[in-house]
C-alpha cells in the first residue's frame, strides 16, 4: 500500500485567524509540548512538501518499499541525497527554530517532537528533541545494524565518484535532489564500511513505521503536557496526526501555527495562519522571552 502522501478536506474547516494572543496565554502557562513539521523550516531554505511550491508538486518523496527492493531505486536516492546533502548539511536555524529554543530555556515547554530530518531544533539551542522520523546527518546499515555519520559516507561517495556535481532542480524536505536520470548516470553507491551491506539514511522513509518505543515515548510526552502547539504541519500522515487527536481526547488544548488548512484544524481551539518565525517572535516578545538573532545564534554555533 502506497503511503498517504496530500489530504483534501472533506469538512468545513474553522478558518485561520492572526490573533496570536491564544497562543501567548498557553505558553506563557508553561508545560508546552511542540509537535513541528517542514513548515518551520522553510525559512532556512528547505521546502515543504505541501504548502505553496511545496516539494510534493513535483516530486514524489522515496518510499521504504523502493528503497529495499530496488538496488536502481537505491542509486538513483543516493545519488539525489548526496547532492542535496551538499546544501541541506549547511542549513542553519530560523527565527522560529530560535524562538522555540528560547521557550524551552525559560521553562515554558515540556518538550519538542519535530517530524523533521533537518536537526535545527538542535542546532538552535533545544534540548531533549525527540526526532520523529530520525536524522539525516547519520546512517545505519540494514544487514549489520552499525551506524556512521553522514559526513563519512559523504567523503566516501566524493571518492567513489569523482566529479559528480549536477546542478539540482531544488533540494526537498529530506535532502533529495531533483535531478534527472540522466544526471544520475553511473552514479556508484558504496556498501557499509564493516559488513558490506546496504546502507540508508537514519530516518523514516514514507510507507515505513517509526519504531514503537518512540511512539510510546512521544504519547507519554502528550500525556504529560499541558497543551500541544503544532509548527508548520499539515499533519497530512498519520505519524503527527495522531498525537493530536490524543491531546485532543485527553482535553488538552490543541493550537496549530500553520499557514494552509491541516488535518488536525477539527481538534484544534485555534489554527493561526501566519509565517512561523515572525509569528514566534512576536509570541516571545509578549511573554518577555528574548531570542537570539541570527547574528548571535551564529557566534554561539
Amino acid at each position: 500500500m502506497r503511503p498517504t502522501l496530500s489530504w483534501t478536506s472533506t469538512e468545513e474547516l474553522p478558518p485561520g485567524t492572526t490573533d496570536l494572543e491564544p497562543v501567548a496565554e498557553v505558553l506563557g502557562g508553561g508545560g508546552v509540548l511542540v509537535l513541528s513539521g517542514a513548515g518551520i523550516s522553510t525559512e532556512s531554505g528547505i521546502p515543504d512538501y505541501r504548502g505553496e511550491g511545496g516539494s510534493l508538486s513535483r516530486h514524489t518523496p522515496m518510499t521504504y518499499q523502493d528503497f529495499t527492493a530496488d538496488a536502481g531505486a537505491r542509486c538513483r536516492y543516493w545519488a539525489r541525497s548526496h547532492l542535496g546533502w551538499r546544501t541541506f548539511g549547511r542549513a542553519r536555524p530560523n527565527a522560529g527554530h530560535r524562538a522555540v529554543a528560547a521557550f524551552g530555556r525559560h521553562g515554558l515547554l515540556s518538550g519538542v517532537i519535530t517530524q523533521n530530518v533537518d536537526g535545527l531544533h538542535q542546532a538552535a539551542g533545544s534540548e531533549g528533541v525527540v526526532d520523529l522520523h530520525g536524522r539525516l546527518d547519520r546512517v545505519v546499515c540494514l544487514s549489520c545494524g552499525a551506524f556512521s555519520p553522514r559526513r563519512e559516507l559523504a567523503r566516501r561517495l566524493e571518492e567513489a565518484n569523482e566529479g559528480f556535481a549536477p546542478v539540482a532542480a531544488a533540494i526537498n524536505p529530506d535532502g533529495d535532489a531533483d535531478l534527472t536520470d540522466e544526471q544520475v548516470g553511473d552514479f556508484r553507491v558504496v556498501p557499509c564500511a564493516v559488513c558490506g551491506g546496504v546502507l540508508k539514511p537514519d530516518v523514516v522513509f514514507f510507507g515505513e513505521a517509526v519504531p514503537p518505543q518512540r511512539v510510546e515515548h512521544c504519547r507519554e510526552l502528550v500525556r504529560a503536557a499541558s497543551a500541544l502547539l503544532v509548527l508548520g504541519s499539515s499533519l497530512t500522515v498519520m505519524s503527527g496526526l495522531r498525537f493530536v487527536r490524543e491531546a485532543a481526547r485527553a482535553g488538552s488544548p490543541v493550537l496549530i501555527v500553520n499557514r494552509d488548512p491541516t488535518r488536525g484544524d477539527r481538534h484544534a481551539v485555534t489554527r493561526v495562519a501566519l509565517p512561523l518565525g515572525a509569528a514566534l517572535t512576536t509570541v516571545a516578545g509578549r511573554l518577555g522571552v528574548p531570542v537570539e538573532d541570527d547574528a548571535e545564534a551564529a557566534g554561539t554555533g
